[in-house]
């Protein structure tokens, strides 16, 4: 009996023995077995599968290569003598010569001066004046006259810029509507565009009516990202539209702030051209003179391309820094940057 039953239990053990084995055996041979990945779009693929869609970039990337990179290579001649009708990346090197040229010149200095000081109004008046139209049209329960300021304020903006030089010099002139108004409290004519004191006042003026309402959009915009739900938990917890403003939409929309605020930064020192031109004349130019204008006189006006080429290879320096110290700065202190 003792024989038999111990006979009957030594398949059981060897089945046993032979399944784990098994067991194991299958385990290890899937240990060995490589995991097979899906494979990585090569760009050929990706470029034969999607080329509807590249072939939309290929107008803007033609349009920074020829208008943008290509151009670059002309800054060589900020250290080589050009002269008209020789070769256009000049004809000798003169090293920094340019350079000590505009850095002892007392005129750059003031024209320097004076695009830091529109820099910074500009940065500080029109930058900040969206924003602030954007929270009012947002308070706004009445759609038919946000409509109608939105529409009003976006106006100016697509105005030529000959068109708004013009109405500033008209309003702004001695018999314009501006001195039509002193003139009717009883105060005397002033002749805005003659004293070079008022220009700023003038620029800073216009440049805020043309752009504050192109500006609110993008704000606009981002406020309708803002969970509604932090409004409400707000209003539990007691906050006016005041505090709900400064704890609930100004952190929502603070990456769109931001990221614009880096842009200006990086425009810093290109204090606009267009208008400028067309607004000063000599009696500005003490508060009115900007690099960029100065350039133009310079470089086109004189014909001194190396000259204009040095300083504006100077500008081009100080914006590159700027945006990337404001970017820099940006992403260490609010998490927010544009790379």
């Amino acid at each position: 009996m003792s024989g038999t039953s111990s006979a009957g239990s030594t398949p059981g053990t060897t089945g046993s023995a032979s399944g784990g084995a098994s067991s194991l055996a299958a385990v290890a041979l899937q240990e060995q077995t490589p995991v097979l990945r899906p494979s990585t779009t090569t760009w050929r693929q990706a470029l034969r599968r999607d080329w509807r869609l590249y072939s939309l970039v290929v107008l803007p990337l033609a349009f920074f290569l020829v208008f943008r990179y290509l151009p670059m290579l002309g800054n060589v001649i900020a250290f080589r003598r050009f002269r008209p009708g020789g070769s256009i990346f000049g004809d000798e090197w003169v090293g920094l010569r340019y350079v000590e040229l505009f850095i002892n010149d007392p005129l750059f200095w003031n024209v320097f001066r004076n695009t830091l000081v529109l820099g910074t109004l500009t940065l500080l008046i029109a930058f900040p004046m969206p924003i602030v139209l954007a929270l009012l049209l947002n308070e706004l329960r009445s759609r038919k006259f946000k409509r109608f300021v939105q529409t009003v304020s976006y106006l100016p903006h697509f105005m030529s810029i000959v068109i708004v030089a013009g109405m500033v010099l008209q309003l702004t002139s001695t018999q314009g509507t501006i001195n039509q108004l002193v003139q009717l409290v009883g105060g005397d004519s002033i002749p805005f565009m003659q004293q070079a004191e008022w220009f700023r006042t003038v620029y800073i003026t216009s440049e805020v009516w043309q752009t504050v309402g192109w500006g609110t959009i993008l704000y606009l915009a981002a406020l309708t990202q803002v969970d509604e739900n932090l409004y409400e938990a707000a209003r539990i917890d007691g906050a006016n539209r005041w505090k709900q403003t400064w704890h609930v939409t100004l952190p929502g929309i603070r990456p769109t702030m931001i990221t614009l605020l880096i842009l200006n930064i990086g425009t810093f020192m290109a204090v606009g051209f267009e208008k400028i031109l067309l607004l000063y004349n000599p009696l500005l130019y003490p508060t009115a003179d900007v690099i960029s204008t100065y350039l133009y006189r310079v470089g086109i006006l004189s014909s001194n391309f190396s000259y204009a080429a040095a300083i504006g290879l100077f500008e081009a320096i100080i914006g590159l820094t700027l945006i990337l110290s404001a970017n820099a700065i940006s992403r260490r202190a609010a998490g927010t940057s544009l790379w």
